[in-house]
């Protein structure tokens, strides 16, 4: 009996843990879920909404990484900046690709997030070395250096994927000429 009761409570544990791996935290306020969907037929302006919350979670997570008192939950406030980020920047790449499969012109979106990314790639990094220098962070870090990594991947796809649909875009209007 008290087997059917354990294997009961593992199965009750695993869906419950397996449920809340699966929920994700939406990176967007209400707010700002609203200036998207009207943005929606409009590629210039999405993308423009797009870099600057990408921007402000990126801002929010270096702004923690060395004030003068760091809150207790610091590494978690980071993971969750950097999370958002990253999720942002991976919903930008999707953007671009379904863009591009709809045959729009984003010769002129492009560069932007092209210059955007190359600007968060950079302060990425600098916030990887941030981390090795600094002895409190280091500490912080086992909260949000994985996450920091995936940040850093999803800034190097997003700048791979960005300047490949450039090309080939230039390409394409250039062969219709």
């Amino acid at each position: 009996m008290w087997r059917f009761v354990a294997a009961i409570a593992l199965v009750v544990l695993g869906s419950t843990a397996f449920a809340a791996a699966r929920t994700r935290r939406d990176p967007l306020n209400a707010k700002e879920t609203d200036e998207l969907r009207e943005a929606a037929q409009d590629p210039e302006n999405r993308f423009k909404l797009y870099i600057k919350f990408a921007q402000e979670r990126l801002v929010a997570a270096e702004d923690l990484r060395s004030p003068t008192t760091p809150p207790t939950d610091r590494g978690q406030r980071i993971h969750d900046a950097l999370e958002d980020f990253s999720n942002l920047v991976d919903e930008i790449s999707d953007n671009v690709d379904n863009y591009s499969r709809q045959h729009q012109d984003l010769r002129k979106q492009l560069p932007l997030l092209i210059q955007a990314d190359t600007g968060w790639q950079e302060r990425l990094r600098q916030f990887k070395g941030a981390v090795a220098k600094d002895p409190e962070l280091n500490k912080d870090a086992r909260d949000f250096y994985f996450v920091l990594d995936g940040a850093v991947d999803a800034a190097n796809e997003l700048g791979q994927n960005a300047r490949e649909t450039l090309e080939e875009q230039i390409a394409s209007r250039s062969k219709k000429k």
